[in-house]
């Protein structure tokens, strides 16, 4: 599932200043990186299933690895994970709507606070 038109595929930020704010609100980016790419998952177990919330990205300037990068975000994705296949974010996925909601409200408060310190 995608989370289309809440703007955070429009921001473009420091690296340094991404973590911080992403793991503030529980999405890590851990080993889920290269030098041009990286991700930020937060994962949900529910009844219903294990889900991850995903915000992609990729550099616009600089390196990932060495800390120096501004990231240009992409759409976020919510996904449902299958053992051992992976995430599936497929238009057939039935997702709990409290999650859904749950979700857009961490893309709304992670949108505003990186906002603060965007790149124009």
């Amino acid at each position: 599932m995608k989370f289309e038109n809440m703007g955070m595929e429009k921001i473009k930020a420091d690296l340094n200043r991404l973590d911080e704010v992403m793991e503030d609100h529980g999405l890590i980016r851990a080993g889920q990186w290269d030098y041009e790419r990286v991700t930020y998952d937060r994962k949900f177990e529910m009844k219903e299933g294990t889900f991850y919330l995903r915000v992609q990205g990729y550099a616009v300037e600089g390196d990932v690895d060495t800390f120096n990068a501004i990231i240009q975000l992409m759409t976020p994705l919510l996904g449902k994970h299958y053992y051992p296949h992976g995430v599936e974010y497929g238009e057939g996925e039935v997702f709990p709507s409290s999650l859904v909601n749950q979700c857009k409200k961490i893309i709304e408060e992670v949108t505003a606070e990186i906002n603060k310190f965007a790149k124009k």
